[in-house]
């Protein structure tokens, strides 16, 4: 039943969703069912944080985890922290260990440019089904100047890798020799 029918649904079932409903951070998602004789609703495949994903103030007073905003913010030029920052800051030492390491990997010059750093990350958060990742890296791959078509034949090479590596692996093929490093 479409939420705009919430009107003719009584007033224990209205006050009964609205407290189901209230979500905080705003920008959490939630999963609810209300049911009622005769009438129920359903919000279904939504996701809803395992931990808390401090807010701005909660940082600001744990002098640790500001550092590490702060960090973040000025590595990147903005004021934006993802909530996967303000999902680890329920653990300051692992936040700070993991913003480093993310900084030596991801954002410090290497041989690998930008784009192609972020299109491995999405390639390895594809085959984890870290759903998560796979966007937050998309879109700084597309930030990075990744068009559309490179987008589409990057999901042909992920497909096609998905497929051959599950035939290889039933198959249980042996590794050539002239594959092995020596």
């Amino acid at each position: 039943m479409p939420l705009s029918k919430l009107d003719n649904v009584g007033r224990e079932t209205r006050k009964a969703f609205a407290a189901a409903v209230t979500v905080k951070p705003a920008d959490s998602i939630i999963s609810v069912r209300i049911n009622s004789p005769g009438w129920g609703i359903a919000i279904e495949g939504y996701h809803v944080a395992t931990v808390k994903l401090w807010t701005d103030d909660e940082v600001a007073a744990v002098p640790a985890v500001k550092a590490v905003f702060d960090d973040i913010r000025a590595t990147r030029k903005s004021d934006f922290v993802n909530n996967f920052w303000r999902a680890l800051a329920n653990q300051p030492s692992l936040l700070e260990r993991t913003w480093a390491s993310v900084k030596q990997v991801m954002i410090a010059p290497g041989v690998l440019d930008p784009l192609t750093k972020e299109l491995v990350y999405i390639a390895i958060s594809t085959a984890n089904s870290c759903s998560y990742c796979i966007h937050s890296h998309t879109a700084a791959a597309r930030a990075k100047g990744l068009s559309d078509e490179q987008y589409a034949e990057f999901l042909a090479v992920i497909g096609m890798a998905a497929e051959t590596n599950t035939l290889a692996n039933s198959m249980q093929i042996p590794v050539d020799q002239e594959f092995l490093i020596q």
